[in-house]
């Protein structure tokens, strides 16, 4: 069909009995609406109506809510002459509904049939599904109130409308009326805007389809379900189109559910970018490591690692602290605190250029003061938004995706050994579990140099971890002395203890497991250094 061409429902009159009276006129245009979600209903039929002439089929409580508008509207089972039955799980399955979607006025056969069976021909399906997303989410939901939630009829027409969209407008959100019936009101839509509105259900019913398949995994096998999955099904809205990605060259979009950085909200500044949000992810992976109950907590990171790490009796003090662990890279970087960014808190960033700042929550008082820069990004991220995002870590390479836990496992102090002669006292235990919660948050290779709950040099992702000890051990300088030393991973050689004693480190925690264990034991037995061994790693590449 010709986009100047006569719409479809002016060019074919169904016939009584078999043939067409010299008096009868063109049907009428036909819309089907039937919706779970009646936000924007009654403007949307009215405009239809009233504006473009379309007689309105409906069902159930859509056909209610237009009756009750005053519109004129045929019941779907007035239109089949087949009565709801299954209590309503079957009213729309019918050839005289998904004949009238399907039929293509370009083929001979599809129209003697329309002609033949007496079946007007669709030209809009306005069709959101039953709400089974919303139906789970609630707390101790039983198995059969969400199976009564799987949409059977709805995702039929969606499919329908959306194959045959050379012919048929299929709008799947109440976002989507706007468009249409501006289309409308300068002629016949569009076909470019029909196929964006088909892909934009065919992702509509994918996504429900991915959301029912996922609850019942997870019904059906518990936390394994995800882990035992034989495919990967994504289906995330485009949350925002971004400038570019890592560089100017490359293209780039974020895509996010209303979980994890999809629940923050962003008070002030400038868009979001590629580089901010990876940033923003390892800031609040990092403080997350320090729970708020346990006291207050400041993260700076650079290139997605930890440049200073505080914590501090308040808020302003962790964060004081946290930025003068390392000034220099704190310019241009991102924090994440675990609580309440208060007015005293601002005092520490005057002067200071960063790119975003989030926290669970921002005082009212704080972002006044930080109103003059208008520049810096300023997110709430509430602490449900985070524990709600998916516990799966994806990443692509070439042709694929890989999938993993995120490393959110629990310090287990009580399970770590004292490998050597010399026990850790009170406070170096204290900067040894200190260290340990930041380094797993540093690229490997990584060191971290620490004490008194301040991180005092970081040292990361070199290609050997002497290397990233001598940057680490550089950055603290005179600190050193006393400090504690971190290490994501065992040491293959005695190297990095012997240069981290001769800088006066004072205890040491690292895994352990390498063949050479006890040559860096024996090190530390020599300096009288303490070491301490966890039994686990916390590669992060």
């Amino acid at each position: 069909m010709g986009e100047k061409s006569a719409p479809y429902h002016q060019r074919l009159a169904i016939p009584v009995h078999g043939r067409l009276l010299p008096d009868q006129k063109p049907m009428a245009r036909l819309a089907l609406l039937s919706v779970s979600n009646k936000e924007g209903l009654e403007p949307l039929a009215r405009a239809l109506v009233e504006r473009h002439g379309f007689q309105l089929l409906s069902s159930g409580g859509t056909a209610q809510c237009i009756a009750a508008a005053g519109l004129p509207v045929t019941k779907v089972a007035e239109h089949t002459g087949a009565p709801e039955i299954l209590g309503g799980r079957v009213k729309t399955l019918h050839p005289r509904v998904h004949g009238g979607i399907l039929a293509r006025p370009s083929e001979a056969a599809d129209q003697a049939d329309l002609e033949a069976q007496q079946i007007p021909p669709i030209e809009l399906v306005v069709v959101n599904l039953y709400p089974f997303e919303a139906t789970i989410a609630q707390p101790d939901v039983r198995w059969e109130d969400a199976i009564e939630k799987i949409d059977i009829g709805g995702p039929a027409m969606v499919r329908a409308a959306a194959k045959n969209h050379a012919h048929v407008s299929v709008l799947t959100s109440p976002e989507q009326y706007e468009r249409l019936l501006n289309a409308l009101d300068a002629g016949p839509v569009p076909l470019e805007l029909r196929k964006q509105l088909a892909l934009e259900a065919f992702q509509h019913t994918a996504g429900y389809d991915r959301a029912i398949s996922t609850w019942l995994g997870q019904q059906l096998q518990g936390d394994a379900a995800e882990g035992s999955a034989t495919t990967l099904e994504l289906a995330l809205p485009l949350r925002q189109s971004l400038r570019y990605g890592e560089n100017p060259h490359q293209s780039a979009g974020w895509f996010s559910s209303s979980n994890g950085w999809g629940g923050a909200q962003q008070l002030q500044g400038k868009a979001l970018s590629y580089n901010n949000l990876l940033d923003l992810d390892a800031a609040q992976a990092a403080v997350e490591r320090f729970p708020a109950a346990e006291g207050p907590a400041a993260v700076v990171i650079k290139h997605t690692n930890p440049c200073g790490v505080a914590t501090g009796s308040s808020c302003a003090e962790a964060l004081a602290r946290a930025i003068a662990a390392d000034p220099v890279s704190a310019f241009g970087g991102i924090i994440a605190l675990n609580q309440t960014l208060d007015a005293a808190a601002c005092a520490s960033l005057e002067g200071l250029f960063l790119e975003c700042i989030v926290a669970p929550s921002i005082s009212a008082e704080a972002r006044e003061q930080l109103a003059a820069k208008t520049n810096l990004r300023l997110l709430e991220l509430p602490s449900q938004a985070s524990a709600q995002a998916s516990r799966q870590h994806l990443r692509s390479i070439l042709g694929g995706v890989l999938v993993q836990d995120r490393d959110q496992s629990a310090d287990e102090p009580e399970a770590w050994q004292v490998a050597t002669e010399r026990q850790p006292e009170r406070d170096e235990l204290e900067d040894l579990r200190f260290a340990w919660r930041v380094v797993r948050h540093v690229r490997s290779n990584a060191i971290v140099v620490a004490k008194a709950g301040q991180s005092l040099g970081v040292g990361a992702g070199q290609m050997n971890r002497v290397g990233s000890a001598e940057i680490a051990l550089a950055a603290a300088g005179d600190g050193a002395r006393g400090a504690v030393l971190a290490s994501d991973g065992f040491f293959p050689f005695d190297d990095t203890v012997k240069l981290a004693t001769s800088r006066g480190i004072r205890a040491v925690i690292q895994p352990g497991g390498s063949k050479r264990d006890a040559d860096s034991i024996a090190a530390c037995n020599a300096a009288g250094v303490a070491m301490v061994l966890t039994g686990r790693r916390h590669f992060l590449h």
